[in-house]
């Protein structure tokens, strides 16, 4: 399985790239969104890859981020759910968009997905609502956007089983008590999840 590409983007379309790697030319499909931060053609770029094998054919769906990623084989665990139409959700909404509209049910903003019905936005509901805060929390951020203390606290309270909801309150009263590096920001919000 493919699961990286590292070379020259040897073209750039909306409907598939072309990456070219010692030579070889791979097709990549990427959602919209992942098209808009790509560099322009001819420009090194490195994308993480999901390798898709059909009897038919072997598809490549590319990434330029962990979260989007890992959003992507979330969607395609949902009964129902294909690798293209995963795609199509990608593109029609922003990532974090559609974390948040996954994490609080919102239907609506899922059937204003183009080419999502109601059943299908309640089905992405019900199987996705408590996997996409981990993924959120969990997924290595890239560039001037890193994680600080206090994400890496709520996401630790997370993974000890508090309720994201209730971590993140919870760490946001110690970071305004004064507290500032990690463990004290863990040590004052379990305080407060166990008081």
């Amino acid at each position: 399985m493919i699961a990286r590409l590292t070379g020259r983007l040897a073209v750039k379309s909306p409907e598939g790239l072309v990456v070219d790697v010692n030579g070889v030319g791979y097709r990549v499909m990427v959602s919209l969104n992942a098209f808009s931060a790509l560099p322009g053609e001819g420009d090194a770029v490195e994308l993480s890859i999901h390798t898709q094998m059909r009897d038919s054919a072997i598809e490549l769906f590319g990434f330029a981020d962990a979260i989007e990623k890992g959003l992507f084989q979330r969607l395609i665990a949902v009964s129902g759910v294909g690798p293209r139409m995963a795609l199509t959700i990608l593109s029609g909404i922003p990532t974090a968009d559609l974390i948040a509209a996954l994490a609080e049910g919102n239907v609506r903003r899922l059937v204003g997905i183009p080419g999502i019905g109601k059943r299908t936005a309640e089905r992405l509901i019900v199987e996705l609502q408590d996997k996409v805060q981990s993924l959120a929390l969990s997924a290595p951020s890239r560039g001037p956007a890193a994680v600080g203390p206090e994400d890496e606290a709520v996401s630790a309270l997370v993974n000890l089983g508090y309720r994201d909801a209730d971590a993140d309150r919870a760490v946001r009263d110690a970071a305004r008590g004064g507290a500032r590096d990690l463990a004290a920001l863990i040590r004052e919000a379990l305080k407060t999840l166990s008081g």
